[in-house]
């Protein structure tokens, strides 16, 4: 029996239904996350290509921490070796390899800079100087990125975990998306410890 061809009244019923359930949402904020997460890393890539160039106006100085240097040459060849597939925003355990490897990047840069401080040469060398104003601009995009992406993967999770859109999430497939975290998450989680003892007197 040939199958019936859906009338006009069907088809908008089902419209309605679809998207009262939120699977127009679902694609806006999924795009939302796409775009976002693109953004993050443009800026991931915009440091790691600053590297090279940093790490060559460095060496220049005489007798600069080769450790300093080693650590930012190993974190960025650690960072760059993970591969930043679209899928990896849906797979959590490879979401937190990027961010470790990026975070550990970070904490390399920051310490180059620092140490770099104490080398009056190269705080006079523009080139440098140059480089660390590009670097310092960087992280600041970075940090503008991240804040969209994570604000982007908290209105898409809160669709996928509210009702009742996330009987829409089951019937498609869609679901919680890794959001990036606070490197000393469990430090920050720790209350100050507070003493109401006086002060002993002298």
């Amino acid at each position: 029996m040939p199958r019936r061809p859906w009338t006009a009244s069907a088809v908008l019923a089902a419209a309605l239904l679809v998207g009262g359930c939120g699977y127009n949402d679902f694609q806006r904020l999924d795009e939302d996350v796409k775009a976002g997460w693109s953004e993050v890393l443009n800026q991931y890539q915009r440091r790691a290509d600053l590297v090279p160039n940093l790490v060559a106006t460095v060496k220049g100085e005489a007798n600069f921490e080769q450790e300093t240097l080693t650590r930012v040459v190993e974190a960025r060849a650690k960072a760059t070796a993970v591969q930043a597939t679209p899928a990896l925003v849906n797979d959590p355990a490879a979401f937190q390899r990027f961010q470790q490897a990026q975070g550990e990047l970070g904490s390399a840069l920051s310490r180059l800079l620092v140490v770099s401080e104490q080398y009056p040469n190269l705080k006079a060398n523009q080139g440098f100087q140059d480089l660390r104003v590009q670097l310092e601009g960087t992280e600041n995009r970075i940090t503008v990125a991240r804040n969209r992406y994570i604000q982007a993967v908290g209105e898409y999770n809160v669709l996928v975990r509210s009702v009742p859109s996330n009987l829409t999430a089951k019937l498609f497939g869609y679901e919680v998306k890794p959001n990036f975290g606070v490197a000393n998450e469990a430090q920050i989680a720790v209350p100050p410890t507070v003493s109401f003892d006086k002060p002993a007197s002298k």
